[in-house]
Parts: C-alpha cells; sequence; structure tokens
C-alpha cells in the first residue's frame, strides 16, 4: 500500500494528520523514499501515540518511528537508513485452518501479525523484503482476484517496483563477483 492509503486508513485520526505528514514526509524524502512511497505501517497498540513506517528503497529499509504528540513540541518522527546487509528479519511463519491463515514476520524488532487478506499483505512485504536482503527480484504477483488485470494495465506497482530498480544493480554485482 501507499503512504497515502496507509494514512487514510489510520485507526486514529490523528495518526493520519496533515500535520503529522509534515512531520514524516521530510524524514523519509531525507531518507531515500518516494513522495508517496509503498509502505508498511506498524500501527501497535496505540496508533494515535505512536507507530512505525517501514519503506524500502534502494539502498536499504527506511525505518521511520514516529510520535504523534510531543507534549509542548507536537509530532516527531525520527528516521534510519537501514542497509540490507543488516537488516533484521525474522521467520515467516504462517498457519491454516479451513479457509483462514495467520501469518506472523518479524521486521526490525516489530512482529506483524494478521489473517486471511492482512496475512497475505503481510507476506508479500515480507517475500519482498527477504528478496532485497537477498539481492534478488520478485516475479510480478500472481493476479489472483478480480480486478488485478485492471490494476495491473493502469500502470500500478505494488512495493516491488522500489526494489525492481534499487535491487537489481546489487544483484548483478553479486554475480560479477562471485
Amino acid at each position: 500500500m501507499r503512504l497515502s492509503e496507509w494514512r487514510a486508513s489510520s485507526p486514529s485520526k490523528e495518526a493520519g494528520s496533515v500535520k503529522v505528514a509534515a512531520t514524516v514526509d521530510p524524514v523519509l524524502r531525507s531518507l531515500g523514499a518516494d513522495p508517496d512511497p509503498q509502505c508498511w505501517v506498524a500501527w501497535g497498540e496505540e496508533p494515535g501515540v505512536r507507530y512505525t513506517i517501514f519503506v524500502p528503497t534502494a539502498a536499504g529499509l527506511v525505518a521511520t518511528y514516529v510520535r504523534v504528540y510531543v507534549p509542548g513540541e507536537g509530532p516527531r518522527a525520527t528516521g534510519k537508513l537501514i542497509r540490507w546487509s543488516r537488516v533484521q528479519l525474522g521467520e515467516l511463519s504462517v498457519e491454516t485452518q479451513a479457509n483462514h491463515r495467520l501469518l506472523s514476520f518479524q521486521v526490525e524488532q516489530q512482529v506483524l501479525h494478521g489473517s486471511d487478506e492482512k496475512a497475505d499483505r503481510i507476506a508479500r512485504f515480507a517475500l519482498e523484503l527477504l528478496a532485497a536482503v537477498d539481492g534478488r527480484v520478485l516475479p510480478p504477483e500472481p493476479s489472483t482476484k478480480r480486478g488485478a488485470t485492471r490494476k495491473a494495465s493502469s500502470g500500478a506497482s505494488g512495493p516491488r517496483s522500489a526494489k525492481t530498480t534499487a535491487v537489481a544493480p546489487g544483484a548483478r554485482r553479486k554475480s560479477s563477483t562471485g
């Protein structure tokens, strides 16, 4: 999902506010993110207080920690660019029962977990991060949902788009040296 979509679906009105965006966006751009990047937002237990944004970029994973309101100061954002070779990822695990899926994945000590459609989105994000760390490019996402053809033809792409161009040069370097 794009950052603008995450903001629109924020579980807290303040977390997706213009004031918070004005604080977060310059941090993301300074670390190499696009203006409206593909990302994952870990809302956590109190999204009205703090949350984390993960953005895959050419150079690595941008982790931005957002505090929605700091008394006397307003919103605050702290970001760091973690090189792909240093990104800490956990195991991707999934459990199924009947038609339901439960998934868990850890990124930089943040546990992402969800069921069914959310599990599918987490799995895709996790596979993209694992591919980027390995210097690989993921194949295009299979079109299994209705409307996927329309999405593909409209030029919309998933989070893989940043890594497709970003990871390919790294992958060539690895093959030429080893």
